[in-house]
């Protein structure tokens, strides 16, 4: 069958084509669609089985990062994203996608309402950060973005990446349930446990993602549309050229999930 993703784009993304490229390479028709395009039609989600908000700064990252953009699909888009995963479909945040997730109420999506109990504000450093971050599947996740996955590295480009609950019994809820997708770690795999560079931003839990129940909605703050290719990581010619990144495979989950389910 043929698996359809739609990646958002306008306004200040400007992740999209990277995004685009990596869901093509996975297998998927992929076309880039308009915020405006997609606002006035919403119908167009019907033909589609994932959904994608690149990374970027949409909107300029006014107010804060991913907050405008958020309140737009929120109040103008929630109808139609809670039927495309209610009928099973896969949805993605990357980076400034994950702020826009997290703020609109989508993630972590307990008990499967749409209400914000978390959010991603400015880095401990009081800077931007770009750099590539070692990361840990959490044992009791299922997100199906990241299956067959333990361990991986990616890059961060983030300003507003500090991951934080809204109160220790959401922080607790989040790690027991397994909505926390990835972890910040150590190259030697032991706990970030909050210390730079580790964990970057000084996010909470040494938090990087989280996914929904279903594992089907998925947001991190890494980038793995940046890692499609061995050659993307710094030290491929120490490491052992590879002819793909561990980024790709990310996509290819998404794209084996949907011919597996609507096949």
């Amino acid at each position: 069958m043929t698996v359809k993703a739609i990646v958002l784009t306008g306004f200040g993304i400007n992740c999209d084509q990277e995004t685009h490229q990596a869901f093509v390479r996975a297998g998927a028709q992929t076309e880039c669609v308009h915020l405006s395009d997609l606002l006035n039609k919403p119908a167009l989600l019907d033909n589609a089985h994932i959904f994608a908000v690149p990374g970027g700064f949409s909107y300029g990252d006014h107010v804060a990062s991913g907050k405008i953009l958020a309140n737009r699909l929120r109040h103008q888009l929630e109808a139609p994203l809670k039927k495309f995963i209610d009928d099973g479909k896969l949805v993605l945040g990357i980076c400034n996608g994950f702020q826009v997730l997290v703020k609109m109420g989508l993630l972590p999506f307990f008990d499967g309402k749409v209400g914000q109990e978390v959010s991603l504000t400015t880095n401990e450093s009081g800077r931007f950060e770009n750099r590539w971050v070692h990361l840990a599947v959490p044992e009791n996740n299922n997100c199906v973005w990241l299956k067959g996955l333990t361990r991986l590295e990616l890059p961060v480009r983030q300003g507003e990446g500090k991951f934080i609950a809204r109160n220790e019994e959401v922080l607790k809820r989040l790690s027991e349930e397994g909505f926390v997708a990835l972890r910040y770690i150590r190259p030697n795999g032991s706990p970030a446990a909050g210390e730079f560079p580790f964990n970057p931003s000084g996010a909470q839990d040494d938090v990087a993602a989280l996914c929904d129940p279903s594992g089907r909605i998925f947001g991190l703050m890494p980038h793995p549309e940046a890692y499609l290719h061995g050659q993307n990581h710094p030290e491929w010619t120490r490491l052992g050229f590879t002819e793909e990144g561990t980024g790709l495979i990310l996509f290819k989950n998404a794209v084996d999930y949907v011919r597996t389910s609507f096949c």
